[in-house]
């Protein structure tokens, strides 16, 4: 592994270097982030604490909304701060820190999407055998091993990222580290590693899109036989599940899936999946969601009962 570095700290450059644009930049990241906080945090509380919400549906949103919170976690933090600063640096170990996490929780949400489109497999197209199939130890286990696997692609990304020689300049043309503006930054030619990213994040989630989605074309193939109330409830929660892996996979694939070139646009399409899709996540299963709305309201009006 070559270490040829130099530069010791990057510039953010953010997503505007305009100061009342900046002003923008942070009502909206404050906004997205709160509201992501309150509303993963609400789902998270509701299935530890309701009995009804113990199916393995509920256990891999548990883990969806946990994915998501820190996945919005390792970005908006920091760059809610940075909006208030004339100058953002970060250090070279806090940048390399940055593009782990992000890719650790990243990748996470992606698995545990999988794993939510296999259990909703199972409970429609094997309806008898899916409390044998789907029990609490092989849902732990299979959470334990995606947990596993993203530790695997971030530990990928660090390895990548290390391999770099950075000699200056030292200006990161975005609000995040990441490995492609990164790439931009490194005193080599950068061809094999971009080779190395498409064929790791980029295969990834190009790969689990198409698994997704033929998944779920077959799910709502097999919706045909069953009665108009049982396909009307299924419908209901895979519509949600392809709206969240859409509004998550589109942008990703767009940004990891090309070669080392840069579009006016990237920024903007990175804060959709980093910041806006963790925000709508919680509204999407909360909203087209009956038990979860209902557990919901129990929870709330047996807090107002024991605070009377």
């Amino acid at each position: 592994m070559q270490l040829n570095i130099n530069v010791t700290e990057f510039i953010l450059l953010g997503l505007t270097q305009d100061p009342s644009r900046k002003n923008i930049v942070f009502a909206i990241f404050l906004f997205f982030y709160m509201g992501t906080l309150l509303g993963n945090f609400l789902i998270i509380v509701t299935i530890k604490t309701s009995p009804a919400l113990g199916s393995p549906m509920y256990f891999f949103l548990f883990y969806l909304s946990l994915s998501d919170t820190c996945f919005s976690t390792t970005v908006a933090p920091r760059t809610i701060v940075d909006s208030l600063l004339k100058e953002a640096s970060i250090s070279f170990n806090e940048c390399i820190i940055q593009v782990f996490t992000f890719h650790l929780f990243g990748s996470l949400e992606i698995f545990i999407l999988i794993l939510m489109a296999v259990d909703r497999y199972v409970a429609i197209c094997k309806p008898l055998h899916y409390m044998t199939i789907m029990n609490r130890q092989v849902c732990g286990m299979l959470v334990a091993t995606v947990c596993v696997g993203s530790c695997i692609h971030s530990s990928v990304q660090i390895i990548l990222a290390l391999s770099l020689p950075f000699c200056g300049p030292n200006e990161i043309d975005h609000y995040f580290c990441d490995l492609q503006p990164l790439l931009k930054l490194a005193c080599s030619d950068t061809y094999v590693i971009n080779l190395l990213l498409v064929s790791n994040s980029g295969t990834l989630c190009t790969v689990s899109f198409l698994m997704l989605m033929v998944s779920y074309i077959i799910i709502l193939y097999s919706l045909r036989n069953h009665s108009a109330e049982g396909r009307r409830k299924a419908l209901f929660t895979c519509v949600s599940h392809i709206i969240v892996v859409i509004l998550f996979f589109v942008p990703c694939i767009f940004i990891y899936t090309r070669p080392a070139t840069t579009f006016p646009m990237d920024k903007m399409i990175s804060v959709f999946y980093t910041i806006c899709t963790p925000f709508l996540n919680p509204l999407i299963y909360t909203l087209r969601n009956a038990e979860v709305k209902n557990a919901m309201r129990k929870l709330w009006s047996k807090k107002i009962s024991d605070d009377i």
